[in-house]
């Protein structure tokens, strides 16, 4: 065991020096740029790891395309829950009567922030090997903030003109547009933004990984370390640690981890196990959820369970007949959409209700939020997050030159 981990420590050095100055936008399924043949050997893969796909270039890991697909339909999950589940209310009639069927359905979309945290863990490890902590650093920040910040600005305006609950106050999308609002103690201006905040303790937890260099083996202590973590912080009866080790969450995260390692390094009883824990805790965890959510925990717990399948078949390499370009920007526009669509969403839905059948409402609803979406990408995130990342690659260059 000792030679095994010994070899895979020295891959990974090697790995992490060579892919050091590689270029990669951290998205959904980032793509690896090409290095020029010759330049890179090519490296053992242990047995069990899935063989590059047909016409992929030596030194070139393909795109996920795959996790594209998965993350709209996450988001689109979510927008369903909000929308036609409508816990809300926002419906003059109940959204039982205008939607009957479908709207049992919805109320189960809430379960796509639980999809999206399995991806999560997979993408992040994925997207963090062989980089240092201030590319991580870089590569979340363009990543997070430029759409967020206009979804923001935009909220408030939406809530300025559609009122619903207190007052919006400027102290309040000052603190939202730090993405902290949790930590000040401001309310979030659209609830939708509580992932974030769950998001953001994991990149902190992992950031601490990626600055001791990142391994196979101190991956997989990292998710035996967090498991162990979740389960005893809740029982020392604090909220606060409960909710900054993101113990409701944790297992999520994990297996989606031990699963990109599946598909790095191929399976092993140890990863295995890993998912199969984190699945365990997940299902053990789901009564509370789905109490609160007013479901049923059989289909809560058999749609979470398909969850862990789907990913573990992306693990296995199972997808890598997805090729159709247009699912990456269907991917791309994942992110806005769940920044925009609850407030938005719900304003429009009480403004027009009276002006348009509900069944042409909501369709005609989600064409707009999917087009706001993909201007919000291209007009707004793509550009300033390619300014962000040029000033701020400059200035992490510059602290490691001054150090």
């Amino acid at each position: 065991m000792t030679n095994f981990n010994d070899r895979l420590d020295r891959r990974d050095h090697q790995e992490a020096s060579m892919t050091q100055a590689m270029d990669e936008r951290a998205v959904a399924a980032p793509t690896i740029n090409p290095i020029p043949p010759g330049q890179r050997p090519e490296l053992p893969r242990q047995a069990g790891t899935p063989a590059p796909a047909a016409g992929t270039a030596p030194g070139r890991r393909p795109r996920l395309l795959v996790l594209d697909g998965l993350r709209l339909g996450a988001a689109l999950m979510v927008v369903a829950y909000h929308l036609v589940g409508d816990k809300i209310g926002v419906w003059d009639a109940s959204a039982a009567t205008n939607f009957g069927p479908v709207h049992s359905a919805a109320k189960y979309g809430f379960l796509g922030v639980q999809l999206f945290f399995i991806i999560s863990g997979f993408v992040i490890c994925m997207s963090a090997w062989g980089r240092s902590v201030g590319d991580f650093f870089v590569s979340r920040v363009v990543r997070l903030y430029p759409a967020y910040w206009f979804a923001v600005l935009l909220t408030a305006v939406v809530l300025v003109v559609v009122p619903r609950g207190p007052r919006v106050q400027a102290r309040e999308v000052l603190g939202n547009l730090t993405m902290m609002q949790d930590f000040l103690g401001i309310r979030h201006l659209d609830l939708s933004y509580w992932t974030l905040t769950v998001e953001m303790a994991f990149y902190i937890f992992f950031a601490i990984l990626v600055a001791r260099g990142l391994s196979y083996r101190g991956v997989v202590a990292f998710c035996a370390i967090w498991t162990v973590a979740s389960l005893i912080v809740p029982k020392l009866g604090n909220p606060w640690l409960t909710n900054v080790v993101a113990a409701s969450h944790s297992s999520y995260f994990i297996a989606g981890i031990a699963l990109y390692l599946i598909h790095r390094f191929g399976p092993s009883l140890l990863l295995w196990s890993i998912v199969g824990l984190s699945w365990l805790i997940a299902l053990t965890r789901l009564p509370n959820l789905a109490q609160a959510r007013d479901v049923a925990y059989a289909p809560t717990a058999v749609i979470v369970t398909l969850f862990f399948l789907v990913m573990a078949a992306v693990a296995l390499n199972r997808f890598a007949w997805v090729k159709a370009g247009w699912v990456a920007t269907a991917g791309a526009l994942t992110y806005p959409l769940y920044l925009i669509h609850q407030t938005v969403g719900l304003a429009v839905i009480e403004r027009a209700q009276d002006l348009l059948p509900p069944w042409v409402l909501i369709t005609a609803l989600t064409a707009a939020l999917l087009l706001a979406a993909w201007l919000i990408h291209r007009l707004i995130e793509r550009p300033v997050a390619r300014w962000m990342k040029r000033q701020l690659s400059t200035s992490m260059r510059q602290v490691r030159e001054a150090s």
